[in-house]
Parts: C-alpha cells; sequence; structure tokens
C-alpha cells in the first residue's frame, strides 16, 4: 500500500527506472501548496522545478491592470517550471495553486545534473513540455471561438483528469479570472450545467454529476488536448541503455 504521501503520485517520477528514481529520491523535497499559493511570480528566477502530486495548479498570463487568464493547468501528470531547463530561467507567466494539496520539489542544480546526464528525467520533460505546448495553444484557440459554458467544461474535464475523485474546491470568481471573463458568465453557465444534472456547484464546492454530460457538452478543444497528452505522454519509455528499442517490452 502507497503511503499518504509518494513521489511516485507524479506520473512522471512514477514512471522513472528504480535506478534514475533511487538518484532523486534523496532529493525530492515534500511540500503542502495551499490554494492560491503562488509557485512563482511572472519573471521571477526559479529555483526549484515542481511535481504536483495531489494539487493543481494553474498558469496563468497576467496584464498590467491586474487581469489574469489561464493558459493551461498541471496536475500529477507533469512538472511547473519547464523555463528552468528549455534555457529561460525566467517567465513572464504565474503559477498560482487552484487546487490545494501536495507535491514535491527538486532543487534546480540538481535538475541540471540530471539533464546533463540526457536521461530518462530528460526525456519525460520535454514531452511534456510538448504536450503543455499543446494544451496552451488550444486554450488561446478555446478563448477565442468557444463560449464560456463551453471553455468551463473544458476547464472542469482538464482538471478532473489531473485530481483524484470528481470534486473540486473552486469559488465562481477564482474561476472568472482563470477563464479571463466577467463573473457573472461563470454563473450562467455554472447554473446552466447545474439546471442540467451536469454539477453540483454550493458555496465554492463543485461536483461533477455526469462526465459524460460534461464530454459531450464540452467543445472540441478538450479531445485536441487531451488526445496529444494521450499520444505524448503514456510514461512508458525505454530505459537510458535501450533508447531505441521497442519500450512494450520493459
Amino acid at each position: 500500500m502507497s503511503s499518504p504521501h509518494n513521489p511516485k503520485q507524479n506520473h512522471i517520477l512514477s514512471a522513472l527506472s528504480d535506478e534514475a528514481y533511487a538518484r532523486l529520491l534523496p532529493s525530492l523535497e515534500l511540500i503542502a501548496m495551499p490554494l492560491g499559493w503562488a509557485v512563482y511570480e511572472a519573471g521571477g528566477r526559479l529555483g526549484y522545478v515542481y511535481f504536483p502530486t495531489t494539487s493543481l495548479v494553474s498558469l496563468l498570463n497576467v496584464m498590467q491592470d491586474g487581469a489574469s487568464a489561464e493558459i493551461a493547468i498541471t496536475g500529477n501528470e507533469g512538472l511547473v517550471g519547464i523555463s528552468l531547463f528549455m534555457g529561460g530561467e525566467t517567465t513572464p507567466s504565474r503559477a498560482v495553486v487552484q487546487s490545494a494539496g501536495s507535491g514535491y520539489r527538486l532543487r534546480a542544480s540538481i535538475l541540471g545534473r540530471e539533464f546533463a546526464l540526457g536521461g530518462e528525467l530528460q526525456h519525460l520533460a520535454l514531452i511534456y513540455t510538448q504536450a503543455l505546448i499543446t494544451q496552451m495553444s488550444q486554450t488561446v484557440a478555446c478563448y477565442r471561438h468557444h463560449v464560456v459554458e463551453q471553455q468551463l467544461c473544458r476547464w472542469l474535464l482538464l482538471s478532473l483528469d489531473r485530481l483524484e475523485g470528481n470534486e473540486l474546491n473552486m469559488t465562481q470568481a477564482l474561476i472568472a479570472d482563470m477563464l479571463g471573463v466577467r463573473r457573472e458568465g461563470v454563473t450562467e453557465a455554472a447554473q446552466h450545467l447545474q439546471k442540467d444534472g451536469l454539477i453540483k456547484y454550493s458555496r465554492g464546492h463543485i461536483k461533477v454529476l455526469d462526465r459524460v454530460g460534461l464530454e459531450q457538452r464540452v467543445c472540441e478543444c478538450y479531445a485536441v488536448v487531451k488526445k496529444e497528452y494521450d499520444r505524448l505522454l503514456p510514461y512508458k519509455i525505454p530505459h537510458q541503455e535501450n533508447i531505441g528499442v521497442d519500450a512494450s517490452r520493459h
């Protein structure tokens, strides 16, 4: 039985070979990730990369007037802090915990050491980044072409894919900030979904009652993102000594 807190609750860490995981384990630091905590601020230098386990993190673009819009969600499927290994060290986006939980962090120096080895963590981090870029670009298209109700369905489904269970603790005001829309628009969309029996919403608590119904109501953006994540992130890769060999044999 797994412990309440286990690095392997994060899918990237779980996909590592025993050797690679054992090398990282002493450097993985368990941290609480409370609701609203800024994992990093726009323009700030990152000292760690984060591996969420039971939390969700929103990547936000923030305007000069304080308005914001979510460009991606990261949970137990990925990591937060791609600028550390993409060469930028800083980013104009902001990362904020949208669903409280836990995660693990790894110092930038240790990440650099692993990337210098050119092994499994590097491979997984880079293909995750490709999947994340797909989510970001599709989110921009969704904001431009789809109504708030469809955007809310997409957001709910992407969030559920990265958490256990079917419940979220999230106020309508915070959802509005994530989607970059007026709170009244989120209220109306949530009321429609609740009236149709798809969700139950009360005092910042959202329970999904009919996931299939949400999938039928959502725009195509959710399917595009999910298909690309499923294609890129089966989290089964060849061990370093067997790069180029069919991963299904391991």
